[in-house]
């Protein structure tokens, strides 16, 4: 799926003339923080329908923000004491003995179904630091 847009490099100009680099940085950290929460969300409700002892929800984590090749990023990982970050890759994808667990394709769905949440995280952020000024 791809989309086409027109006039964004435009508009990122005009945003960056606005608001200066760092204010950008400070809008696009909102948004990044503000997706990522309801990521989470989605994939806690997706986890919900194979949960055993909830371990794989409770180490759910949401890292700082930092830049990967140059572009700033926020990462969901598995972090705590049960170790479930081991087990999520068979979880989504299986194994030789058992192809299809209950929580096969779970992340992959949580994604596609956050897009939204996504895009509108963005334009909440966007919105809030041009009609508030809060760049």
């Amino acid at each position: 799926m791809s989309v086409k847009t027109r006039g964004l490099n435009q508009m990122l100009k005009e945003l960056e003339m606005r608001f200066g680099e760092q204010g950008m940085r400070r809008i696009s950290d909102q948004a990044l923080e503000d997706a990522a929460k309801e990521f989470v969300k989605e994939l806690i409700s997706q986890f919900q329908s194979f949960k055993d002892t909830g371990g794989s929800i409770d180490e759910i984590t949401i890292s700082d923000i930092y830049v990967e090749n140059g572009v700033r990023t926020i990462r969901i990982h598995w972090k705590g004491p049960k170790g479930r970050y081991r087990i999520i890759h068979l979880n989504e994808w299986g194994t030789i003995k058992n192809p299809n667990p209950a929580g096969k394709g779970k992340i992959a769905k949580a994604m596609k179904s956050s897009e939204k949440a996504y895009r509108d995280a963005v334009k909440k952020a966007i919105k809030e630091h041009i009609i508030y000024g809060r760049a």
